[in-house]
């Protein structure tokens, strides 16, 4: 019989996430406040979920896709988890969370039987589309082998790294990287179009150079064209990322002087209402700064 899944929160990524399961041959059900996002998954073959604290007794794994720990916590506890005691269900969390938040509340889940897994993702929700994301994953191994196929469904390959609060440590640190690499590229194209250089084809020289990254893949063509307004993410997100990053290297007393700079320069596109756009919007940051 095949792994009954629960996908909570089908926004971009929990979306993607639903339709990689069931191309999978999964049995999926999904919820989430947006009903016309379920709706449009139903049509595909998703079940819709009943009442919240119904779903746990429905299925052997829950997946949640949401934007943050404390959201996650708030879910879990309408889920009625606490309450179920679902021996061998397993729960995995696939946002971006806290990473202390996260290995709490996975300590007050086993106490009921239950397992977690911090499932956190690297990819843009294009990138998770296509099936080219990565899975990072804390927890128990037992629990991490239960579910490997799970992950090979919905992506190019998933990462076992240790205990609980380890696969969200991991995605602060893949963020870090990509963030310092997306501002880089934005300081260069700044640079490039004030020495008088067109961008589209300083890009198409970085993309070739040594210099190359994957940012420049994901957000190189935004930032030329300023296509900020249809987001792969948002940068509200991005923010709350850097935040826990600055955040986990704070109690480690780890100095980052870079995501420090970082953090400035999105809370200052934050303070000009564009939360809503794409990453790929900090060249905005650099070209007022240069007046470009």
């Amino acid at each position: 019989m095949k792994t009954r899944i629960a996908v909570i929160g089908v926004g971009l990524m929990g979306t993607s996430l639903a339709k990689h399961l069931m191309t999978a041959g999964f049995p999926v059900v999904v919820h989430d406040v947006d009903r016309v996002k379920v709706d449009a998954l139903v049509k595909l073959g998703a079940s819709r979920a009943g009442a919240p604290d119904q779903i746990a007794r429905e299925v052997d794994v829950v997946m949640m896709s949401l934007p943050n720990s404390h959201i996650v916590n708030e879910v879990v506890n309408q889920l009625g988890l606490f309450e179920t005691g679902r021996k061998e269900l397993i729960v995995i969390d696939t946002s971006t969370p806290d990473p202390d938040m996260s290995a709490a509340l996975a300590a007050r889940l086993q106490e009921h039987g239950i397992a977690m897994l911090d499932g956190t993702i690297s990819g843009t929700s294009e990138m998770f589309a296509e099936k080219n994301a990565i899975f990072m994953v804390g927890g128990d191994p037992a629990a991490f082998r239960q579910c490997e196929h799970i992950f090979a469904a919905a992506s190019k390959a998933a990462f076992y790294m240790g205990p609980n609060g380890t696969g969200a440590k991991m995605k602060l640190v893949v963020n870090l990287v990509l963030s310092l690499n997306r501002m880089a590229l934005a300081e260069g194209l700044t640079l490039a179009a004030k020495a008088g250089l067109g961008q589209a084809q300083a890009l198409k020289v970085l993309m070739s150079s040594a210099a190359y990254s994957s940012a420049m893949d994901q957000k190189g063509g935004r930032m030329v064209e300023r296509n900020f307004s249809k987001p792969a993410s948002k940068l509200s997100t991005s923010y709350k990322d850097a935040r826990l990053i600055l955040g986990l290297g704070a109690k480690l007393d780890c100095p980052l002087p870079l995501m420090s700079l970082y953090v400035q320069a999105l809370a200052s596109e934050i303070s000009k209402g564009r939360h809503e756009l794409d990453p790929a919007t900090i060249i905005s940051f650099y070209s007022e700064l240069a007046n470009v």
